[in-house]
């Protein structure tokens, strides 16, 4: 394998789970939960804790992406209607930002497709360069 058709693919690999996580966000942002402070808590499902992807250089070139807890990791929202909402009606919320849940993932795909392009175009010199020596 070339060297930049893998650094491309540790490019695809990062955008793919950029992706996914944010889709996770996405899907949870309504998974509300208890406050860890709320005395009735016991017996409810915690809220969605949304994740981040912290991408870095790769030694020898490429990227490498890992999966973080974003912080804070929940809003406290008024919903005195929930059964495990503490005395003042608080609950918590996913702190999930939609509009930058739409960034990611435009970002993704974009990533994705650059990444693509140079895997194709350095597939594309191969050829050539092995047509030229035979």
């Amino acid at each position: 394998m070339s060297i930049a058709l893998s650094i491309a693919a540790s490019g695809m690999a990062a955008a793919a789970l950029r992706l996914q996580v944010s889709a996770s966000n996405v899907a949870n942002a309504l998974s509300f939960g208890p406050l860890p402070t709320a005395k009735n808590a016991a017996g409810f499902p915690p809220a969605y804790i949304p994740l981040r992807v912290d991408q870095t250089d790769a030694a020898g070139g490429g990227t490498t992406a890992t999966v973080r807890t974003a912080l804070p990791s929940y809003v406290p929202i008024y919903d005195p209607t929930a059964p495990y909402a503490d005395d003042r009606g608080m609950v918590a919320a996913p702190n999930v930002d939609l509009a930058k849940e739409l960034i990611e993932q435009m970002l993704a795909r974009y990533t994705f497709a650059a990444n693509a392009k140079v895997a194709s175009v350095d597939s594309q010199m191969t050829g050539s360069l092995l047509r030229i020596t035979t």
